[in-house]
């Protein structure tokens, strides 16, 4: 018999995070499995983005991060940014003014054989529905089009977790939708976990995996 492998699972044991004016969060624990999207709410100033930057190793100078994030098993927090292999998806779309669609695109690819590089960028083109934008200056795109651009290369760096910083808040309902879809079709056809932080709860994957913090 043939064991299956481990889907991938992210653990967060948050004791404290602090800031210089005191402690912003405490006492969180968050287990998301392979394939899944874990929903974090709550105000302004509560913490969601500080958390996603706490496991993504991108905290602001000052912010002070007590706990363990563990990844497949293996510890990140104590790696360096770009070791911890994840991946941010945020509300702005942060793609380069000057280069292409495509070039943008091949920033986020491991090296490699150009032609095989150029041939992954095209696939995740395809993947989120973008055929024909290869050479397309992002500053003619509309906002649903940069923003599947975005995914796109969030996902060409092949991470092993995804965070979600509010990636709808800015697309109209209808976009709103479809880009759900996608991402979370992605997350669980790749079998990464995920963590969505977001103000709407239109925007819960599974109302099962939902923290809301005070």
């Amino acid at each position: 018999m043939v064991n299956e492998p481990t889907p991938p699972l992210l653990h967060i044991a948050l004791h404290r995070l602090r800031t210089p004016a005191g402690v912003l969060l405490a006492g969180l624990e968050l287990q998301v499995a392979g394939g899944a999207v874990h929903t974090v709410m709550g105000t302004s100033g509560s913490g969601k983005s500080s958390l996603l930057a706490a496991v993504c190793g991108t905290l602001d100078a000052g912010l002070e991060f007590d706990g363990t994030v563990v990844l497949n098993g293996s510890r990140i927090d104590t790696l360096p940014t770009h070791r911890r292999r994840v991946g941010l998806l945020m509300q702005d779309d942060l793609l380069f003014a000057h280069l292409t669609v495509l070039e943008n695109l091949l920033f986020a690819v491991p090296a490699g054989p150009q032609a095989a590089r150029r041939a992954r960028a095209l696939d995740a083109l395809a993947e989120v529905e973008l055929q024909g934008f290869a050479d397309a200056d992002p500053a003619t795109l509309s906002g649903g089009q940069r923003a599947r651009v975005a995914l796109a290369r969030a996902l060409l760096a092949r991470p092993l977790a995804l965070m979600l910083d509010e990636p709808f808040s800015k697309l109209d309902a209808p976009l709103r939708q479809r880009m759900r879809e996608l991402v979370f079709g992605a997350v669980a056809q790749r079998g990464i976990p995920a963590i969505l932080v977001s103000h709407d709860r239109a925007d819960v994957a599974d109302p099962q995996r939902l923290t809301v913090l005070d």
